[in-house]
């Protein structure tokens, strides 16, 4: 193909450069005089007399780099515009393009040259390059629906422009690090013909500018850049950097990368692919998704009302949903009473703890809840230290994968009528009960008990309690370590010595660590139709090892060593197991305990030990403690090769080694980590600590596990949430302030394996915070229409209030763009 030769008016520089001095000079071509603009401009009311085509451009596609410049020309220009023109020669002949360059600003009021345009790229420098009647032309162009791609320093440009700094979208600090520096960037849209190419983490030196104004959630970013990995300096923006985004502007489309601020950058590969990709959409060859992270373009809705007095018609104490395939959701209250009713908890008194887990449903089509049942649970203490309160109760919730033919429901709870008083002790089980699909009405003689097992009720607490399936029909449930918070400082939960009639009620290796022990895992069966189960293949013990004599370890087991996972996700599509659990109290780390407090999610693609009370984090050790004297510390932990040595065990000895987890966080921040001695034990020293996760930080924290969100393209839902979440993995915390809230990318080929995730993004504003928002989210989970139903417990504890809720949040972005009749070649949609 034919290279097109570029036009460079040098006179043009000698203009821009007298104009950024302030004085007024004529254009060249007669046009307006050139202003410096000491105040801004109104372009919006200036008429032009443009005459463009709608949209500009056509089948044989043009782009126009434009490379003015109010100072010296960067250096970056000449690389620029000879890497432009190569993409414009190379690759499919459907992707290719002509190029025409420029520093001649007399081209935006020449309606019949600029029209035949399909997108034109800033290459330009800082200042002020056009003209108001020039500028107007830019904007007539957007305005008839043409592509706007802006590198680097274009961001600079036209500094006084309200309407120029919007279709760029931000605005550099005048602080911004100079030096080119080496540094991480993460690829969060990996469906962007800009990006989808792309490496997760793509490491590669450039001049990495600040913003004055973050622009996300204003525009769709499609890469960040990681700050921890270079030196932002003192106008740095944190984790959420965007460094290329994109959006739908006055009509056009709008794409803009800090990146390209050396001339090198236009030598690579990557980045050329990444200029490659911008110009498919913005030239309209292909169509593209930029509204998918936009704030605006999202509705979230409270669709249940407060209860009547003295009633929980609405919703009980909020502890969990489920979304049926036709669109119905259940959610289950805990047990705990509508405030105004008094709670038992003297032991003598048969009704000790007594409260209704209850079970609604909301009909998305009628727009009602109806009570479906109440289950009597031991569950109602209200609040109180550890020895008072309680956390047992209704805890989760499942639907069979025939739900729509057989209407069965599965419950996780807590039965009053198996409590032992003298003993404190109870059953935990899962039961499955049939709801007549015609009145939302739940069989409570239908009740078959699949599974239980005791827990101790003598003290609070951690009864965990989330379920879901996988694609083979198997159930995974999530039980607590059924262990006290207390009589450790906050550290592991490992003190031997309390117990209440010979049961240990605060040591976690009697039971997150005890093979033997259902409590603090997450277990895998598969149920039966005759009610009861059946154990899978892979499973982390076979319930017949004949290690150490045998009889020591529970088949049912899949994952051991977790602390309280109240909400546990499978992602059918890759049949990978999502979880999160709320860790210990201790506020800061201690060099003699180990970690602070480390709430955890995990990516689960095996059977496998998670670590706790042993380990937490990415195999960050305890120190263990014995008797006769608990409050004096022993040896370490060992994360490979942990040792369960508590007096209270009555599994196996030896454990399996322990898996490092994909996400945690303290009141210091997001993955943190120290540096390591010869041992491998960390300092523990805060001064010395590394953030590896620096987009989250815990404070009062509670993990609230979130599911992958799959995209269906067949599905006609006009609330459905844009492709552009599919894959990505939805991590919460019950708290809203610096807790997270956001939607993850995990490696494929070190997910499950302690890798961290690639990308995160927030989803505070899309899932609103605060007040009169969802403030303390319970549980979340995608309906089949695409929609995103959340939880709200409320403000208060151990009860429901007015603030108690479901909620949906829906998308109302619309479809890609361009339009598919504007395709610049059809043949070439993508």
């Amino acid at each position: 193909m034919q290279r097109t030769p570029h036009h460079r008016s040098r006179s043009r520089r000698g203009l821009a450069a007298a104009v950024a001095a302030g004085a007024l000079t004529v254009s060249l071509l007669g046009q307006n005089a050139a202003d410096a603009r000491p105040h801004p401009v109104d372009t919006q009311s200036m008429a032009t007399t443009l005459s463009l085509p709608s949209p500009p451009g056509g089948a044989t596609v043009k782009v126009l780099v434009f490379h003015a410049s109010a100072t010296d020309e960067s250096p970056t220009v000449d690389a620029g515009i000879a890497a432009i023109e190569k993409i414009g020669l190379t690759g499919p002949e459907a992707g290719r393009f002509k190029t025409v360059a420029t520093d001649d600003p007399a081209v935006f009021t020449n309606g019949k040259q600029l029209g035949k345009y399909n997108a034109v790229v800033f290459l330009t420098g800082g200042g002020d390059v056009l003209d108001p009647e020039q500028e107007a032309g830019l904007e007539a162009y957007m305005e008839a629906g043409g592509g706007f791609l802006g590198i680097h320093d274009a961001a600079r440009t036209e500094p006084y422009s309200d309407w120029f700094t919007g279709l760029v979208g931000a605005r550099p600090a005048a602080d911004s690090p100079t030096a080119v520096q080496r540094a991480t960037v993460e690829i969060g849209d990996r469906q962007h013909p800009a990006t989808k190419n792309l490496p997760l983490e793509w490491k590669r030196p450039d001049r990495w500018l600040n913003w004055t104004k973050n622009p996300s959630g204003d525009v769709h970013t499609v890469a960040r850049v990681r700050e921890i990995t270079y030196k932002p300096g003192a106008s740095a923006n944190g984790w959420d950097h965007p460094v290329s985004w994109c959006r739908d502007y006055d009509g056009g489309r709008s794409f803009y990368t800090a990146m390209g601020g050396t001339a090198d950058s236009f030598a690579e590969t990557d980045f050329r692919d990444h200029l490659r990709g911008a110009l498919a959409w913005t030239t309209r060859i292909s169509r593209a998704d930029c509204k998918a992270t936009i704030t605006s373009n999202y509705k979230a809705e409270r669709v249940t009302q407060p209860n009547q007095p003295g009633q929980n018609d609405q919703i009980g104490e909020p502890h969990g949903l489920v979304v049926a395939p036709d669109g119905r959701v259940l959610y289950i209250g805990r047990g705990g009473a509508d405030s105004s009713k008094p709670v038992v908890t003297d032991w003598n008194d048969p009704n000790i703890g007594k409260g209704l887990g209850q079970i609604h449903v909301y009909d998305p089509k009628t727009k009602k809840v109806t009570l479906a049942g109440e289950l009597t649970v031991f569950g109602n203490k209200g609040g109180g230290d550890e020895l008072v309160k309680v956390e047992e109760g209704l805890l989760g919730i499942e639907l069979d994968p025939d739900f729509e033919t057989n209407g069965w429901v599965y419950l996780h709870y807590t039965p009053h009528s198996k409590i032992d008083r003298d003993k404190q002790m109870a059953v935990r089980q899962v039961s499955r009960f049939t709801l007549d699909l015609a009145t939302n009405k739940l069989d409570l003689s239908s009740e078959k008990v699949l599974l239980h097992w005791p827990v101790q009720i003598h003290s609070c607490c951690h009864a965990g309690g989330g379920m879901a399936w996988d694609s083979k029909g198997n159930l995974y449930i999530a039980a607590g370590d059924n262990n006290s918070s207390g009589f450790s400082d906050g550290y592991s939960g490992n003190n031997p010595a309390p117990n209440y009639k010979g049961v240990s009620f605060a040591d976690a290796r009697r039971t997150a660590g005890n093979t033997n022990n259902l409590n603090g895992k997450i277990l895998r069966i598969h149920p039966e139709d005759d009610g009861t189960y059946t154990l899978p293949e892979g499973n982390l013990f076979t319930g017949k090892e004949p290690d150490e004599g045998g009889g020591k370890t529970r088949g049912e087991i899949y994952v051991m060593g977790v602390r309280n996972p109240a909400r546990i996700s499978v992602d059918k599509t890759t049949d990978t197991l999502y979880a999160g659990w709320v860790g210990p109290d201790a506020g800061a780390p201690s060099t003699t305990w180990g970690p602070a407090k480390y709430d955890t999610f995990a990516a689960i693609t095996k059977a496998g030990n998670h670590g706790w009370p042993y380990c937490m984090g990415n195999k960050q050790p305890y120190r263990d403690r014995n008797l006769p004297d608990p409050s004096k510390p022993l040896g370490w932990y060992d994360c490979d090769h942990p040792r369960n040595e508590s007096p209270n065990n009555d599994g196996l000895v030896n454990l399996p080694p322990i898996t490092s987890n994909t996400i945690w966080y303290s009141p210091q921040g997001g993955g943190v980590d120290y540096p390591r001695d010869a041992n491998g034990i960390p300092s523990y020293k805060v001064e010395e600590q590394k953030q590896l996760l620096p987009w989250l930080k815990g404070g009062g924290q509670a993990t609230m596990n979130g599911p992958v969100y799959r995209y269906d393209a067949a599905s006609t839902s006009a609330d459905k949430w844009p492709s552009y979440w599919d894959g990505k993995w939805f991590v919460g915390d019950f708290y809203d302030d610096t807790q997270p809230r956001h939607a993850v990318l995990t490696d494929p080929k070190t997910v499950g394996k302690g890798g961290l995730p690639t990308h995160a993004e927030s989803l505070k504003k899309i899932i609103p915070v605060g007040a009169d928002g969802i403030r303390n989210l319970m549980d979340w989970k995608f309906a089949p229409d695409g929609s995103l139903y959340v939880l709200d417990y409320g403000r208060g504890f151990f009860t429901s209030d007015s603030k108690s809720a479901l909620w949906r949040v829906t998308y109302k972005g619309g479809e890609p763009t361009p339009a598919a009749s504007d395709l610049a070649r059809k043949a070439a949609a993508q």
